[in-house]
């Protein structure tokens, strides 16, 4: 009798797996285009995001530098500016992030 289980046990995870592949549906061209629009789109956002933020980021950081190159005594406040800047900057990347993954994850069958 174990060894029965121990058969269905083994095998069960296989027939859960082919489930949904016995289910799918027709091919659909519009789905499709619409798929790889989103793939291009969230890949375009992501990239430009991070590019911009990047860039920013090395602008913000040679603008410090420079400041405290000018002033010392205000290198504490400089600091300060700088670290709150690249926060505020990496977060704005962050959120292009969360977009393209929304944009990746909608299921376009539903809303044709």
């Amino acid at each position: 009798m174990k060894r029965i289980y121990r058969f269905w046990f083994l095998l069960a995870p296989f027939f859960l797996a082919a489930a949904p592949a016995a289910a799918q549906e027709t091919f659909d061209p519009i789905k499709a285009k619409l798929f790889s629009l989103s793939i291009i789109v969230g890949g375009a956002i992501i990239t430009l995001a991070a590019a911009a933020g990047a860039f920013c980021q090395a602008k913000a950081i040679s603008s410090a530098c420079e400041g405290i190159s000018r002033n010392p005594a205000a290198a504490p406040h400089i600091r300060f500016l700088l670290i709150f800047g690249l926060v505020l900057i990496e977060t704005l990347v962050i959120y292009a992030l969360l977009i393209t993954i929304i944009i990746l994850m909608v299921q376009w069958g539903k809303y044709i």
